[in-house]
């Protein structure tokens, strides 16, 4: 069967001293990205064509994944490459353990090719394969080719300006590529794409101001769970907290025992929401339930922007916090509840980033969920000493029977406040 929506999954074995890995995308005419935004990455997570999407990362029992989406079918007929990319994080990929890519087909889950990534030594970036145009078709090579200079060489030599931070000397000469390895074996294949429907592209916009691209990011994990917005330039401007999520093609853990039928996308619904505190002593939650959506200029300086039912759009639910009024808060929680469509969070996979106006973005997944929970704390975020510290919690919490999730979360962390019944 033909395939054009594949799911490319990045994958390695974690462990103590292994580095983390991301996966990106770039899309290239001519061997070169047209601009900064044919770069998808986890900063820059969505290819405005919808073509490539990066859907984020997964830990299953220390086998790790990162994942990109790509819909050939809505790949920009001026694209002639889309190249697959990984870079490490905090080492270099001879400490990566059981590297791979895999190309799968996104509707059947059928694998069509997989690299096997081995001999990797000092290089912290990988371009390991590439969907390219033949005779009006796409195929898939496996490549391979290493980089010693990180994120920032790749990009670079595929003509994105990257932001890079400020250096007290001249910054030395990105290392050299290594000798791509032997050609590996995984064949090309063909992939039909149904022809474009216009008859010739509309005019080219101006080309935008460029803005250099900032790679800088931090993951929080159980070994690292906080950090500190200061000290990540976060400490003003706004912050959006985001919360994209997919239902899983096989359920693992509490909901695997009761062999439930997937949720679809429309029938599912989740609601991002905050519990706040003030440095005044005033209390409450903003949420789409009784339409408490807060405000960005006036107490309690959080706002939800609105209420997404399919979290596949990094512009779908999101809350924001007004940073200019830090020293307004005392401490505010970030939970979401299931409000229709899954029985729990052993149903989903859901990534969270909270992205300051200033600073790297901060994220982490939220994958282990064990048993029938409808609520989950996300971040917990204090004010200490005039600096806002993030804290992930990923807490699962189960409600009695009764109690609604948001007094079950207030229960948990001590709010104190009283509810009331509401509704959208």
């Amino acid at each position: 069967m033909p395939a054009t929506a594949l799911r490319v999954e990045l994958g390695w074995r974690s462990g103590p001293g292994v580095p983390d890995a991301d996966a990106s995308a770039l899309l290239l005419v001519g061997g070169k990205v047209r601009s900064d935004a044919d770069f998808v990455f986890y900063n820059q997570p969505a290819h405005s064509s919808g073509a490539v999407r990066h859907e984020g990362k997964r830990d299953a029992g220390g086998q790790v994944t990162d994942s990109l989406l790509v819909d050939l079918a809505r790949v920009e007929p001026a694209i002639e490459t889309v190249v697959l990319a990984a870079s490490a994080d905090g080492g270099s990929f001879g400490r990566v353990p059981g590297l791979y890519i895999e190309v799968r087909d996104a509707a059947q889950g059928t694998v069509v090719a997989r690299f096997d990534s081995t001999g990797a030594t000092v290089e912290t970036a990988f371009v390991l394969g590439e969907f390219y145009r033949r005779q009006g078709a796409w195929k898939f090579r496996a490549v391979g080719q290493g980089y010693g200079s990180g994120l920032e060489g790749l990009a670079t030599d595929f003509g994105i300006a990257v932001d890079e931070p400020q250096r007290a000397a001249a910054p030395a000469p990105s290392a050299p590529r290594t000798p791509p390895p032997p050609p590996p074996t995984v064949p090309a294949f063909p992939v039909t794409v149904p022809p474009p429907v216009h008859q010739a592209p509309p005019p080219s916009p101006p080309a935008p101001p460029v803005t250099p691209v900032r790679l800088t990011k931090v993951t929080l994990t159980k070994a690292a769970p906080s950090v500190s917005l200061s000290k990540q330039g976060g400490t003003s401007g706004a912050l959006r907290v985001n919360l994209n999520w997919e239902v899983r093609k096989q359920f693992s853990g509490w909901g695997s025992k009761r062999g439930r039928a997937v949720a679809l996308h429309n029938d599912l619904d989740l609601d991002l929401c905050a519990l706040f505190e003030l440095a005044d002593g005033r209390k409450g939650v903003v949420q789409a339930l009784g339409n408490a959506f807060g405000s960005l200029h006036q107490p309690p300086y959080i706002h939800l922007d609105g209420d997404d039912r399919t979290g596949a759009v990094s512009s779908g639910e999101n809350l924001t916090v007004n940073l200019d009024h830090k020293n307004d808060f005392r401490r505010i929680l970030v939970f979401v509840t299931i409000y229709e469509g899954a029985r729990s969070f052993a149903d989903l996979h859901a990534t969270v980033t909270l992205q300051p106006q200033f600073g790297a973005p901060i994220d982490f997944s939220l994958d282990e969920c064990t048993v029938p929970s409808t609520v989950a704390a996300l971040a917990l975020i204090t004010n200490n000493g005039g600096d806002l510290v993030v804290q992930r919690e990923a807490r699962y919490l189960v409600p009695q029977r009764g109690v609604s999730p948001q007094r079950t979360v207030d229960h948990a962390y001590g709010w104190g406040m009283n509810w009331t019944p509401g509704r959208k």
